[in-house]
């Protein structure tokens, strides 16, 4: 899968198309990790559809090693999630609360509200 690369207020992202699969194990995020480091950019946006089938599930872990690989190279991620897209867990839910003011990872519900949220100054 190819990311397209855009660029608002001066800050650039890769984005994965919508109802595309991707990542079907964690080590996928790799590919993610390439696409930004050949971009020279720190953000992506992704669509629950390009993320593992757990990912959602915190018990599977897939999220936490995810997340955390990203952290690591200081790749923001932004996943939109219309409501009743996907089901959370409860366990997720709490680490959306936990990441609320954090930097590195946000679900919104729309597109527009992701690349604000990307593009927005840290």
């Amino acid at each position: 899968m190819e990311f397209a690369l855009t660029e608002e207020n001066g800050i650039a992202f890769v984005e994965a198309q919508p109802g595309q699969p991707f990542m079907s194990k964690v080590e996928d995020v790799n590919r993610i990790i390439e696409a930004c480091l050949s971009n020279g950019v720190g953000s992506v946006l992704l669509y629950p559809d390009n993320l593992t089938a757990s990912f959602f599930d915190l018990s599977s872990r897939e999220a936490g090693e995810i997340l955390q690989k990203l952290r690591n190279y200081h790749i923001r991620l932004a996943i939109v999630c219309p409501p009743g897209s996907v089901r959370l867990s409860s366990r997720f839910l709490d680490l959306l609360v936990e990441e609320r003011q954090g930097q590195y990872f946000k679900v919104v519900e729309t597109r527009d509200a992701a690349r604000a949220w990307l593009t927005a100054a840290r």
